[in-house]
């Protein structure tokens, strides 16, 4: 069964592309450590697959899979131990097949065209994308206002400087993004600056949440 709600798990969901496979376990154990246990490993490379198997192993964490296009990749990615499935729009196939195999899906939306459709899938929240592209929180704020059964989880040009802003809006209670898990940081195991990070991405999302911050 899915969970019934993915974005109240954790306010940021790390967006992870992996060069190597041997980076997924250092790299789940420098997220909990900084207090984030969902992350989203991204069908980008050849490594992510396999890094979505060997951070399923891992307890504590909440695995999903992101760039998901084709139903097909449903299928490859719940083999491999993710819960949940991140695409860049709405497939109506890939929402299908998620639900056909029990995980949760996220599909990408940008217009209210797609957010009827979302509601029409009997979707609640689903991954604005790109956010920074799309017009940011106002964009959000004008959207949410007819769609009040909807979460959104804001990606794409969403950083520490701004998450504030979007987490600020009821409709958002998560937003995902790379800033903390960039590739370099991977590259060099530069894990303690991953924790270090995430520590203050959740720290800021807390704070966020606050009553009378608007």
């Amino acid at each position: 069964m899915t969970d019934l709600s993915l974005l109240n798990r954790c306010p940021v969901v790390p967006v992870v592309v992996l060069d190597h496979p041997e980076q997924a376990l250092p790299l789940g154990e420098a997220l909990l450590a900084g207090g984030i246990d969902v992350v989203e490993i991204t069908l980008r490379t050849a490594a992510g697959l396999e890094g979505i198997r060997r951070l399923a192993s891992m307890p504590g964490m909440h695995v999903g899979a992101g760039s998901v296009l084709v139903p097909q990749q449903v299928d490859q990615v719940v083999q491999a131990g993710a819960r949940f499935v991140v695409s860049p729009g709405l497939s109506v196939e890939v929402v299908q097949r998620s639900r056909a195999l029990g995980v949760h899906a996220l599909p990408g939306v940008a217009t209210a065209s797609d957010l009827m459709a979302a509601a029409a899938l009997g979707l609640d929240e689903v991954k604005f994308f790109p956010a920074g592209l799309l017009g940011g929180p106002s964009a959000i704020r004008a959207l949410a206002a007819p769609f009040t059964r909807l979460s959104f989880m804001p990606s794409g040009g969403v950083n520490a400087d701004n998450m504030g802003d979007y987490l600020a809006l009821p409709a958002v209670p998560a937003v995902s993004g790379s800033w903390m898990v960039e590739p370099v940081l991977l590259r060099e195991g530069r894990w303690d600056e991953v924790t270090a990070r995430s520590s203050a991405a959740i720290a800021r999302a807390r704070g966020s949440s606050e009553p009378g911050l608007v």
